[in-house]
């Protein structure tokens, strides 16, 4: 389950690097449409964050701190600084999961997210979603805009 998991957030996270990186105007990352709160460039680094949080920070013991409020408020940050943290992130949950052994992963998760508890892998397959959400979104979000200036 662990390899499967690895292989999701690596094929999630390369195709979020791609939707980034088709923004041919990087104002256009933050830009939203009547109805959509938050822009593709919010939601990046929101997923960026809820993952080097989540699996980096609890599970490898990283040291990242999040700051979610910022995920969801900050603007303008460069295309290229967005792309870097996504390959970072890539490589922190790679390395995080791979270091994990079934025990592990059959363990309850270490912190209460949902006001229950949980197995780490419940947890993960949980992120995996998370992350296939938003990046729907993401790609929506493109695709308006595209069709709004085209």
């Amino acid at each position: 389950m662990k390899e499967i998991l690895i292989t999701l957030f690596e094929k999630d996270l390369n195709i979020l690097i791609r939707e980034v990186d088709s923004y041919s105007e990087e104002s256009d990352l933050w830009k939203t449409a009547p109805g959509i709160t938050n822009s593709a460039g919010n939601l990046a680094l929101h997923l960026v964050g809820n993952l080097q949080h989540f699996i980096g920070a609890v599970l490898g013991d990283t040291g990242y701190v999040r700051n979610r409020e910022a995920e969801f408020s900050d603007r303008n940050v460069p295309k290229a600084k967005i792309l870097q943290d996504i390959q970072e992130t890539i490589a922190v949950v790679s390395a995080t999961l791979t270091k994990l052994n079934d025990e592990q992963l059959n363990d309850i998760y270490p912190i209460e997210v949902f006001g229950k508890p949980m197995t780490t892998l419940h947890f993960l397959v949980h992120l995996e979603g998370h992350l296939n959400y938003h990046l729907g979104q993401v790609n929506y979000h493109r695709r308006l805009l595209a069709s709004q200036m085209g």
